[in-house]
């Protein structure tokens, strides 16, 4: 099989596998506290299995990596903590499509600390993306009250959730900045520390004295660490391996409409007309930032040369 074909499915299941999370945290029944402490915990024995196999545990650990990886990591879980937190309160859609503001914070990062130029194209996809963010927050907050088990109470919730899946967004793009001081780090390697760091974390406060009451439980928490964290990597590390950046960028938005068609068949959550548009705002707008996407024609050098004279 071709690489690019080959890294295009890697990247395609990893992207679906990640969109079915809000599934899986939902229907595990569990505080999310204890869902992100075991999702770490299985993760973890995932993913020392996977660095053992690879040979990656040989030599590779110092200090600076540990120390850098274990600051990433505690970015991550909170990034975990507070989009799962976002379920229950704005919904799985809303809260998805809200987490994909991730692009921006990153600009934003890079514009304050890397002192990296802030274009007007890139300023016009932020605008694009801030008023579709603005048509969810104004959209009805009783959106989806009959949806099932993860709309919540809809009301101060909702802005509520709405504020935590920004939140998430911000803890990913800071989880980014400092991964990218571990260039030449295998990520599983990478992955494997960030996670142990969560088990350490939160083991003080996950609610090990009353363990999940039965096999499904059992079942969804082993699924979201062994699945959607170790497998979940391997797949999209591969593919990153195998694939140009702008078809990266491309297959990632798998991810968010995967996770919405979850919402709407798995608990009949049905966005407004407003909710729907500013959602395909934030997306498109994370799209054009990843892919590089312009909004207006550039002038030719000619062209630039007649408008001055």
């Amino acid at each position: 099989m071709d690489s690019t074909v080959r890294g295009t499915v890697e990247m395609t299941a990893a992207m679906v596998i990640l969109g079915t999370i809000g599934w899986f945290v939902v229907m595990s029944g569990e505080p999310i506290m204890d869902v992100v402490f075991w999702r770490c915990a299985f993760g973890a024995i995932t993913l020392l299995i996977i660095c053992a196999a690879l040979g990656l545990l040989r030599g590779r650990l110092s200090l600076r990596i540990v120390a850098i990886s274990a600051l990433g990591g505690a970015a991550i879980v909170v990034n975990w903590l507070l989009l799962f937190s976002s379920f229950s309160r704005a919904s799985i859609s809303i809260a998805t499509a809200v987490y994909n503001t991730q692009p921006f914070m990153l600009v934003g990062f890079g514009s304050l600390f890397f002192s990296e130029r802030l274009t007007l194209t890139k300023l016009a996809w932020l605008g694009i993306a801030f008023a579709g963010l603005l048509l969810i927050v104004q959209g009805s907050p009783d959106a989806g009250s009959d949806a099932g088990p993860n709309t919540g109470n809809f009301g101060t919730d909702y802005f509520i959730g709405i504020a935590m899946a920004l939140g998430a967004a911000f803890f990913w793009a800071v989880a980014a900045i400092v991964t990218k001081k571990l260039k030449g780090t295998p990520p599983h390697l990478i992955a494997l520390i960030q996670v142990c760091v969560g088990v350490v974390i939160l083991a003080p406060f996950a609610n090990l004295s009353h363990l999940p009451a039965d096999v499904w439980n059992w079942s969804m928490l082993a699924t979201l660490g062994v699945v959607h964290t170790g497998l979940m990597y391997i797949l999209m590390y591969g593919a990153i391996q195998k694939l140009p950046t702008y078809l990266q960028g491309s297959l990632s938005f798998i991810y968010p409409v995967v996770a919405i068609l979850v919402d709407v068949v798995a608990f009949g959550h049905r966005l407004h007309p407003a909710q729907i548009v500013g959602g395909a705002a934030i997306l498109v707008a994370a799209a054009g930032m990843n892919l590089g996407w312009t909004l207006w024609k550039s002038k030719t050098p000619a062209e630039s040369t007649q408008a001055i004279k």
